[in-house]
C-alpha cells in the first residue's frame, strides 16, 4: 500500500523537576543545600532516509512524543535527561504546519535532520539558592517547576 500523506502529532518530552533537599550533618549546623536538577526532556527529531519510499509506518501510529526527563534527587544528583525520538521520512516528504499550512521543512536530500518539538527545560533544585538566612525563611519557595514541551500537530 503507498501512502504519500499522513496527519500525526508530536510532543517533545517535558523536563523533569527540581529536588528541594538540604543536607545534615553532625557537625554542620543548618547543612546547606544538596537538591538536584531535574533532566531535560527529549526532542522529536525529523530525519529524511533513503531507505524508505512511503509514509505507511505513519498510518498506524499518529502519536509520537518524546521521553520525559527524570526528577533530580538529594545529595546534588542531577536527573537523566530524556531519550529523544527521530522519526524517519522518505527523501521528498515535506513537513507542513496544520493551523497555518505554513511549510516547515522540505527534505531534499537524505540525512537532512529538523526538529520538529524542543523539549521542556529541566527544574532548577534548591542547590542554586540563595543565601542561608533567606532559605531557611522561605525553602519551599525555590524548587521551579519543570517547563512543559511543545505540542506541534503535522
Amino acid at each position: 500500500m503507498f501512502i504519500d500523506e499522513a496527519r500525526i502529532k508530536v510532543k517533545a518530552g517535558d523536563g523533569g523537576n527540581g529536588c528541594m533537599a538540604f543536607r545534615r550533618e553532625k557537625f554542620v549546623p543548618r547543612g546547606g543545600p544538596s537538591g538536584g536538577d531535574g533532566g531535560r526532556g527529549g526532542d522529536v527529531i525529523m530525519v529524511s532516509s533513503q531507505r524508505h519510499n512511503t509514509l505507511i509506518h505513519f498510518r498506524y501510529n499518529p502519536e509520537h512524543k518524546g521521553q520525559r526527563g527524570e526528577h533530580g534527587m538529594g545529595s546534588n544528583c542531577t536527573g537523566l535527561d530524556g531519550r529523544s525520538v527521530t522519526l524517519q521520512v522518505p527523501v521528498g516528504t515535506a513537513l507542513y504546519d496544520q493551523d497555518t499550512g505554513e511549510l516547515i521543512h522540505d527534505f531534499q536530500t537524505a540525512d537532512e535532520e529538523v526538529v520538529i518539538a524542543r523539549a521542556g527545560a529541566e527544574d532548577v533544585a534548591t542547590s542554586t539558592s540563595p543565601p542561608l538566612s533567606t532559605r531557611l525563611r522561605a525553602s519551599t519557595n525555590w524548587a521551579v517547576p519543570a517547563r512543559n514541551a511543545s505540542i506541534v500537530w503535522n
